[in-house]
């Protein structure tokens, strides 16, 4: 198994739902972090707690913890070394991907007992 070693990021954050056809948020790029994914059937949108829009179904109390990259795309297992034993614990994740790296979202009532988890299972925080 691969050591990684990870960084919990400081903000707090919202997943939220749009319709598929709705525009991108403005506002957001100013943001320290924020991931788009828009499909045929939705647009999710992840936002700091503060720039969160009231008027959309969203998901609150997210915490990030981002996998320090750059990663290597030939390498294999990443989300499934930390994924399989919060998973074990019935600790839920959002998974999201850039080029560089891979980041977890945990609720952030979970963050303590998710962190000592990957640290029992080799990782680094």
């Amino acid at each position: 198994m691969r050591q990684l070693e990870l960084t919990v990021l400081p903000e707090k954050f919202h997943i939220c739902r749009f319709a598929p056809d709705a525009p991108i948020p403005s506002k957001i790029g100013d943001l320290p972090f924020w991931s788009i994914t828009k499909t045929r059937d939705e647009l999710s949108v992840v936002l700091p707690d503060y720039a969160a829009p009231k008027d959309q179904l969203t998901e609150a109390g997210w915490r990030a913890l981002m996998v320090v990259g750059p990663l290597d795309f030939s390498l294999t297992g990443i989300l499934a070394s930390l994924a399989q034993p919060l998973a074990d614990a019935d600790i839920s994740i959002f998974a999201i991907s850039t080029f560089d790296t891979d980041y977890i979202l945990v609720k952030d009532d979970h963050l303590n007992t998710a962190a000592g988890i990957l640290r029992k299972n080799g990782h680094r925080i």
